[in-house]
């Protein structure tokens, strides 16, 4: 598995073409691999997230089971002058994970629930939950699935902060994705070292196509 960081120059047409959708960005992302199983592998698959938390900066995280060839992106959305991108090892990472380790980290998902628009209808959708203390619970059920715990604060609440807290739309073919995305900062420990290396390699949730999923970490403290 690889570790991807791409900085984009929101300056550009390209990049803003590519931000204004996460369908296109998607096809940017896949186009990174020129053979399918460098994208997507048995047990893990390619997700990715846009950071724009820094400063005066927006950045792509990839992770990948191949090792992506971002030469495209440069020449669209990137810095030409500067470093084209970094792309790291992230094996070294997932074998060094056991249960009892504390980490920070970083998840960009689309906390939501399936049923049905009306009584009547037949088929199922998918709802966001748009309350910030159903996005936490949202997050909260699932991580002991995922191989984690999420650490509590002094005041006994999930040590978490939410924000880009948002609903956009955006085209895919000839119809309209309407998606409810959120991104978490917060301290988690390890509970399941070979549950928690599935959830960094497959992603937490739906939209996975859409840049949601991807939980990265940092060292606590």
């Amino acid at each position: 598995m690889f570790l991807t960081r791409f900085q984009i120059n929101p300056a550009r047409r390209g990049a803003r073409k590519l931000l204004s959708s996460p369908h296109a960005l998607h096809a940017a992302v896949r186009a990174a691999f020129a053979e399918p199983e460098d994208h997507e592998r048995d047990g893990s698959r390619t997700l990715w997230r846009l950071d724009t938390s820094a400063p005066g900066r927006m950045l792509l995280y990839i992770v990948s089971p191949g090792r992506p060839d971002l030469t495209h992106l440069v020449e669209q959305a990137g810095w030409p002058t500067t470093e084209a991108w970094v792309t790291r090892d992230y094996d070294g990472l997932l074998d060094s994970l056991h249960p009892g380790q504390t980490w920070a980290f970083r998840l960009t998902a689309n906390p939501s629930h399936s049923g049905r628009k009306t009584a009547d209808a037949k088929e199922t959708q998918r709802f966001g939950y748009l309350r910030e203390e159903e996005q936490i619970g949202w997050l909260t059920n699932r991580a002991t699935r995922h191989g984690f715990t999420i650490a509590t604060q002094h005041d006994g609440r999930p040590n978490l902060h939410l924000h880009h807290r948002r609903t956009q739309s955006f085209k895919r073919g000839l119809g309209t994705v309407t998606l409810t995305t959120v991104t978490y900062d917060g301290i988690l420990q390890v509970a399941d070292a070979n549950a928690f290396r599935q959830t960094l390699t497959r992603g937490i949730g739906h939209a996975k196509a859409y840049g949601c999923g991807l939980l990265t970490l940092a060292p606590a403290g």
